[in-house]
């Protein structure tokens, strides 16, 4: 790679952290809909702050209504390779022992929602892309970075820019992990709902999670009760060594299950606070919808009880999580997120699924199909070529249960930015990104870039 790169890109170090800490203390997370604003007016000015930092740095910028934007180094055709990245965060969620939009940095470390996913690693191709404009380098192609802005929810951005642009065929995305994810699950999300049973203990409120996505790290149920019941939470956390508390009130008995919170892609190692709460529901003789749940869920990931468990040699095997329950209306309403093998068949899971869950009524099923882009062709071994290149680390090409913007592109991977030794922060309480790695991961992404493009 060209030497002058090398030399803008260090020399970039401060102001790419300032820049990085400003796109921090925006909470971009999806709200209501306003005029120019599809995904609320957070999302909106997140949008608006990167436009005009790239218009800043030179580059040509487009607008698309606010679902999304995208920059351009123009080369000497109009064949593109594509950057997706997005500026939507899921909520900051409990636990954070700093500001969650704070961007402080400790240690070498920014922490706050966004600076790993995907803030952090979209502003790193951003610079890396300057470095390429400023040092003069003569490009074949077109580089276009494509920036959304629902991606944490139901891909309306992408979506709307399919409708309104060309597409790209070929490029990748910078939401996920080193050296190249070149297999993504497929996805089946599930809504069930069904009635509150009237017999057995009554849970008289419970509101747990806020996305599909996301293992809730808390779950709190009010409950009808007193001391005696109290007492037998205490005895359950004794008995099974988890985080439980019950508290006697006016109301009736407050209980709170702490999980470890996560991305629902990711579950080991993670500790989901629903699972936790069904299994002590169960213990204190909840009948109806709930026991269903805790004997089809648990605090299993894997899908087995629910009839779903399986797995293949290309992309592991099926993970599931429910990220959402609440009692509303009467109704239990529940979350289902399975990420599934390639050579799953999404419709049977559904019906084994729905099979294992007597009386509960499938409120929304979507249903996503894997990508795979096979190791040998050009982009993954350009991609893997720039990556050990400057990182001396070794390649190889990867499946995950994630699922990133790589999926609508013909020819579309995930790369970068965690490496192989990074903690798994996304949608976790503490996310944070290392200033070094982005610092490396910004080469990485120049070097490949050049690959394809030149």
């Amino acid at each position: 790679m060209d030497k002058k790169i090398y030399e803008l890109i260090d020399g970039s170090r401060e102001q790419f952290t300032a820049d990085l800490a400003r796109w921090i203390q925006v909470p971009s997370v999806k709200d209501d809909k306003a005029p120019g604003a599809p995904f609320g007016q957070e999302v909106r000015k997140m949008l608006d702050m990167a436009m005009a930092d790239a218009a800043a740095m030179g580059f040509a910028v487009r607008d698309f209504d606010g679902y999304a934007c995208d920059i351009t180094l123009k080369g000497e055709s109009d064949e593109a390779i594509a950057v997706l990245g997005h500026l939507d965060v899921v909520p900051a969620g409990d636990g954070w022992q700093v500001d969650p939009f704070g961007a402080e940095i400790i240690d070498g470390r920014m922490y706050g929602r966004g600076t790993s996913d995907d803030k952090g690693p979209s502003l790193a191709a951003l610079y890396a892309m300057k470095a390429i404009k400023d040092a003069g380098v003569p490009l074949k192609k077109t580089i276009r970075m494509i920036l959304g802005c629902d991606e944490e929810s139901g891909w309306e951005d992408m979506a709307y820019y399919a409708a309104h642009a060309d597409m790209p065929e070929v490029g990748f995305s910078p939401d996920a992990s080193f050296p190249v994810i070149n297999t993504e699950k497929a996805m089946l999300h599930m809504f069930v709902s069904a009635p509150v049973s009237a017999e057995g203990l009554q849970v008289k409120q419970m509101q747990v999670g806020e996305r599909i996505n996301v293992i809730p790290g808390e779950a709190k149920a009010l409950l009808a009760g007193d001391e005696t019941l109290a007492a037998a939470v205490e005895a359950y956390a004794r008995k099974t060594n988890l985080p439980y508390t019950a508290e006697v009130t006016a109301e009736g008995v407050w209980v709170t299950a702490e999980g470890i919170p996560g991305h629902s892609a990711y579950p080991e190692g993670r500790r989901n606070a629903i699972g936790m709460m069904l299994l002590l529901l169960k213990e204190l003789g909840v009948k109806g919808a709930l026991l269903t749940l805790a004997n089809a869920y648990g605090m299993e990931h894997d899908g087995a009880s629910l009839g779903c468990a399986c797995a293949d040699e290309v992309s592991g095997p099926l993970t599931c999580n429910m990220g959402i329950l609440h009692l509303k209306e009467g109704k239990v309403i529940a979350t289902l997120d399975m990420r599934c093998p390639v050579t799953a068949d999404l419709e049977a899971l559904r019906d084994a699924a729905l099979a294992r869950l007597p009386g509960f009524t499938p409120e929304v099923v979507d249903m996503k199909e894997p990508h795979h882009v096979p190791a040998e062709s050009e982009l993954v071994s350009s991609l893997l070529a720039a990556y050990h290149e400057e990182s001396g680390l070794p390649p190889m090409a990867l499946s995950t249960g994630g699922g990133t913007y790589a999926k609508v592109l013909k020819q579309g991977v995930a790369f970068g930015a965690a490496f192989p030794d990074d903690e798994d922060l996304a949608h976790q309480a503490g996310e944070y990104a290392d200033l070094d790695k982005l610092m490396l991961s910004m080469k990485i992404f120049a070097n490949a870039l050049l690959r394809l493009a030149q």
